[in-house]
């Protein structure tokens, strides 16, 4: 009954740890948050206009289409982003403009441009 007991512990452990990495993994994508956008749509209540993907990989493109970087999006417009696109490992892509680096409360706190 007690190997039983510590069997199912270990178990759940084991189970436990897949979760966390599996959650690791997902957080830490290669890839940021990207739409495509058309650059001259700019509306200052709604940000820019969310345009098909084919708009910033074709050279034959009907919109003057960028990849815009974060934000949040409403709709179809999204603001509150980047045209730059984000290092790897700089930190949240929602949309922020302040970068925070180094660890526990210590680094750097500026704005973006």
């Amino acid at each position: 009954m007690e190997n039983t007991r510590r069997r199912l512990r270990s178990g759940t452990v084991v189970l436990g740890g897949m979760g966390l990495l599996a959650a690791a993994l997902t957080a830490c994508s290669s890839e940021p948050d990207k739409r495509c956008v058309d650059r001259d749509s700019y509306n200052l209540a709604k940000g820019y206009k969310v345009v098909s993907d084919k708009n910033c990989t074709s050279t034959k493109a009907s919109v003057d289409g960028a990849w815009y970087y974060g934000g949040r999006k409403k709709g179809s417009w999204v603001d509150g982003g980047s045209f730059t696109k984000p290092h790897k490992g700089s930190g949240s892509s929602s949309g922020g403009t302040g970068v925070h680096r180094g660890g526990f409360g210590g680094g750097y706190h500026g704005s973006g441009g």
